[in-house]
């Protein structure tokens, strides 16, 4: 009989699993005091799961006592922090993190509509909308740097292909807006992938450059020229689709299976580079590329032909991205409109780990961030306003911080590639 191996930690896992540790029982303390004290005498919070126009709107509410709630999760992450504490999760710890930020969100969402009642369906139906241009350009981050080019351009992507989008679809229809914005993005990319790929110059400068030139330029037409001529931004919203018999799901059909355009193609395109990735040749050469150049070029790789298709196809995703501003959400092109997504769709990229999946589901996470703070000023919560507004941002320093563990970019991230 020989004794199982010992799994040895390293010190720095040792220190990642004690900072989580207390992090619980830091949440678990708070989440009793203030949610579950606070909420004492306010009585249950009301939380709806569907609408009242969808089929099934008789559906029964979720009624739940807003203290007794924040009891049970407070005891929850306090045994999170001392399992954590003792012996860890090992491979689970990402789970359960996942699992106690869900629980301390639901904890201030009942704190929050104690005594009233509170659209949950409608919230998530938001926040997985305003997900999708930080989802794009996650996966157009994934796309570049998976060959590892470092596409800090992702802002002025989406900017540029909003821009397109509110000119070309108020003249030509949302088909044609939908392909202008993705061309946009494709020639964006392109002049990243000359200049960073080719020509070797600094990919951060370059990505920076891109930032800049498309925010004056856009800037500038959409004073001197849309602004004198209304009928140039007056693009038509895509309609959401209702997918026969999943959209009468309740609370489920809502949220998935009514939704427009974008919010399909963001689910399609997470799958189809997920597999693309990790079970096709090209998916492999790319990751050559990423981690190694000099080996894949070895073996008869063309890096610079793999980077420049890939940098590029990230640019179309982030151009069709900045579309969803126009056609998918307000109508119009507005100055800075994109407000800094395309920064935090490149955190959600490196908190999904680089990885299509996991992109999204940080984008979700960043959606929900960013959407929760105009239905909490309809329960007249009291925080200011200014820190509700600061919510997506807050999360993307803690993810680009590392608080959430140590995630490892492609090895040859950044590095340009001179072939002997």
């Amino acid at each position: 009989m020989t004794a199982p191996a010992t799994v040895v930690r390293s010190p720095a896992e040792i220190r990642r699993a004690r900072r989580l540790g207390i992090t619980y029982i830091v949440l678990a303390a708070f989440v009793l005091w203030v949610f579950g004290m606070g909420s004492l005498g306010e009585g249950s919070a009301t939380f709806k799961l569907v609408r009242p126009t969808d089929r099934f709107k008789d559906f029964p509410d979720l009624v739940l006592p807003a203290a007794g709630i924040a009891f049970v999760i407070a005891a929850a992450l306090a045994a999170f922090g001392g399992i954590q504490l003792t012996r860890g999760f090992k491979k689970l710890s990402n789970v359960v993190l996942a699992v106690g930020f869900i629980l301390f969100i639901f904890a201030f969402l009942a704190w929050a509509a104690a005594g009233s009642s509170f659209s949950l369906v409608g919230m998530l139906d938001e926040s997985v909308k305003r997900s999708v241009p930080i989802a794009m350009g996650a996966l157009a981050g994934v796309m570049c740097e998976r060959v590892a080019v470092i596409n800090i351009a992702i802002e002025g992507m989406l900017l540029g292909g909003a821009f397109v989008a509110a000119i070309v679809g108020s003249q030509f229809g949302s088909f044609w807006a939908l392909v202008g914005a993705t061309m946009v993005g494709v020639v964006l990319a392109w002049v990243l992938a000359v200049l960073a790929v080719r020509y070797r110059v600094d990919q951060i400068i370059v990505g920076v450059v891109i930032n800049v030139f498309v925010l004056g330029l856009t800037s500038f037409i959409s004073q001197r020229i849309l602004n004198q001529n209304p009928h140039l931004n007056n693009a038509t919203l895509l309609r959401p689709i209702k997918i026969p018999l999943l959209g009468d799901i309740p609370f489920f059909g809502q949220i998935l299976f009514q939704q427009n355009i974008f919010v399909f193609a963001m689910f399609i395109l997470v799958a189809v580079m997920t597999y693309s990735l990790f079970h096709t040749k090209w998916g492999l050469r790319s990751r050559a590329v990423g981690e190694h150049p000099k080996a894949a070029d070895t073996l008869g790789v063309n890096v610079y032909r793999y980077r420049y298709l890939n940098v590029m196809m990230g640019g179309a995703i982030a151009g069709f991205g900045g579309a969803f501003y126009i056609q998918g959400s307000v109508g119009r092109f507005d100055e800075n409109m994109t407000a800094g997504k395309g920064f935090v769709g490149l955190a959600a990229m490196i908190f999904g780990r680089w990885h299509p999946v996991g992109a999204m589901a940080a984008a979700l996470v960043f959606g929900f961030a960013d959407s929760i703070q105009g239905k909490l000023a309809i329960l007249k919560v009291p925080i200011p306003s200014e820190f509700l507004l600061m919510a997506p941002y807050l999360a993307t320093i803690i993810v680009v911080a590392g608080v959430v563990g140590r995630a490892r970019p492609p090895a040859a991230d950044g590095q340009p590639y001179v072939k002997e």
